[in-house]
C-alpha cells in the first residue's frame, strides 16, 4: 500500500531520474536511469552502462569520430542499433527537449555535426529503454525504483558505474527498505536475495 502511495506521489508528466533498487535483478540490475514522457508513454537511457566499443570502432569511416573520449553507452533493448546524443545545449533541429539544460538528439546529421564540432560535450547512447502506458507507474508502485529529480551533472558524470548506482540509490533509497526475497522484479521474475 505504501508503494502505491508513493507512486500516486510522483508526477509522471515530468522528467525523472530512476535508480534500481538494491533488490531489482534481472538486465536493470544496479542501473541509474533518466526517464522523460513521451506522451502517455516513457523513454529512458540508462546512465551508467558504458561499452567497450568506441566511436571510432564503430563508425571508422567517420575520421572525426576518433575524437570522442568516452565510449558508446548502452542506453537500453529498444532500438539498440540506432545512436542517439544527450546534450548540455540546445544542438538545433532536430531535437527533443529533455529538462534544464539537456537536449537529445538521434539525427545522424546532428550527431555528425556535433562529433566534428565538439565531440565530447555529449554523451553518446546506443538505444533506450521504453515503457508502455501505466507500466512506469506499476513498476514504481512495486518499489522497484527509487525516483527523484533528474540533474545534468548525473547525467554527464564521468564515473558512470557502479559508483554511480551506489551513490545515487544510498541518496535517493535513503529510509526505504529493500523489497524481500521471493517477490518478482519489473520482469516478473522472482528477485533473488539482495546481494550486499
Amino acid at each position: 500500500m505504501f508503494g502505491a502511495l508513493a507512486a500516486r506521489a510522483e508526477d509522471l508528466s515530468k522528467p525523472l531520474l530512476l535508480v534500481a533498487s538494491p533488490s531489482l535483478q534481472g538486465p536493470y540490475t544496479h542501473t541509474a536511469l533518466l526517464v522523460v514522457p513521451m506522451g502517455n508513454k516513457h523513454v529512458g537511457f540508462i546512465l551508467n552502462r558504458s561499452t567497450e566499443t568506441r566511436m571510432s570502432s564503430a563508425f571508422p569511416e567517420h575520421a572525426p569520430s576518433a575524437k570522442v573520449m568516452d565510449p558508446i553507452y548502452f542506453g537500453g533493448p529498444e532500438a539498440s542499433d540506432a545512436l542517439f546524443a544527450l546534450l548540455p545545449r540546445d544542438p538545433g533541429q532536430p531535437s527533443i527537449h529533455l529538462f534544464g539544460e539537456v537536449y537529445m538528439t538521434a539525427s545522424g546529421k546532428s550527431i555528425d555535426r556535433i562529433i566534428e564540432t565538439t565531440p565530447n560535450d555529449a554523451r553518446y547512447f546506443a538505444g533506450f529503454v521504453g515503457w508502455m502506458p501505466d507500466e512506469l507507474e506499476a513498476e514504481i508502485a512495486k518499489g522497484f525504483w527509487y525516483v527523484g529529480d533528474p540533474d545534468a551533472s548525473v547525467v554527464f558524470r564521468k564515473d558512470a558505474g557502479e559508483e554511480m548506482w551506489n551513490d545515487l540509490s544510498k541518496r535517493l533509497g535513503k529510509g526505504r527498505a529493500p523489497r524481500a526475497p521471493g517477490e518478482v522484479d519489473a520482469s516478473g521474475t522472482s528477485l533473488a536475495p539482495a546481494r550486499g
